[in-house]
């Protein structure tokens, strides 16, 4: 893991998560890219020079929170973006070679009652690259225990594990898969290829309706400093799918990020 993005927003939690991501990339002495991405719609004949205005006021917001945070010799490059937020996260990802993208749950949002805000919610929708969701006010420490959860172990992209393997084996860490038997269940889902059987310590199986409910009902038991799910378009964030926000009400994780891999297929 070499290259690690971290889109900037407005909330309260901002410095404390660049830190976090600041320590986690530490750890793989990989290179951060702080980013804010804005847009403009102004009238014809005003839009260089509010560019020029949007782009010099992003960058010194930037720069303000990378200058509290302690960089612990990690290299940070910060840089502003106009476009379309998902579009222009894609493009940079491309472009900077980015294999994951450190999302706070809500870089907006005040409402208490919202787990994923509509910003970050949007990014895990409609953007296909692995992403780590760290709590409001989360510390970094080592992960020793992660929790997969999945509801089919097929794997088709050869490359689909790479984020959760770095993690793994940069912690020596404990992988507990939950296996999710949900209405859609086909013959040989569970059967695991060789590359995660070597990965995993334990499995569970479980039947639900969805694997969001089967993370529900296991995720206490096993204590997981992460939890992996799989980003699939009716797969774990199933409502978030149909909507840009997630409610804390529907699914809160304070004590564990989350890893939602792209699709495995």
């Amino acid at each position: 893991m070499k290259n690690i993005l971290v889109p900037v927003g407005a909330s309260a939690n901002a410095i404390s998560h660049l830190q976090y991501a600041i320590d986690f990339a530490k750890a793989f002495g990989a290179k951060v890219y702080v980013v804010q991405v804005y847009n403009v719609y102004t009238k014809a004949g005003t839009m260089l020079q509010v560019d020029r205005i949007l782009e010099r006021e992003s960058l010194a917001f930037l720069q303000q929170h990378v200058d509290q945070v302690n960089k612990k010799g990690v290299e940070v490059v910060v840089k502003t973006f106009k476009g379309k937020l998902t579009e222009t996260i894609s493009t940079i990802c491309k472009t900077f070679s980015i294999d994951l993208i450190l999302i706070e749950p809500r870089t907006t949002s005040i409402k208490e009652e919202v787990y994923l805000g509509k910003t970050s919610g949007k990014i895990i929708k409609k953007t296909n690259i692995p992403a780590l969701i760290v709590p409001e006010g989360y510390v970094f420490k080592p992960i020793i225990y992660i929790l997969m959860a999945l509801k089919s172990a097929h794997i088709k992209q050869a490359d689909a594990l790479q984020p959760l393997k770095a993690i793994q084996n940069q912690f020596k860490a404990i992988l507990k898969l939950l296996l999710v038997k949900t209405p859609y269940y086909k013959e040989g889902d569970f059967d695991l290829n060789t590359d995660l059987a070597q990965m995993v310590t334990k499995v569970t199986k479980s039947e639900n309706a969805t694997t969001f409910q089967g993370v529900l009902e296991h995720h206490k038991e096993n204590d997981p400093d992460l939890l992996c799910v799989v980003r699939r378009r009716r797969g774990f964030f199933t409502k978030l799918w149909e909507k840009n926000i997630i409610l804390k009400k529907d699914f809160n994780s304070p004590n564990f990020p989350v890893l939602v891999l792209s699709g495995l297929k």
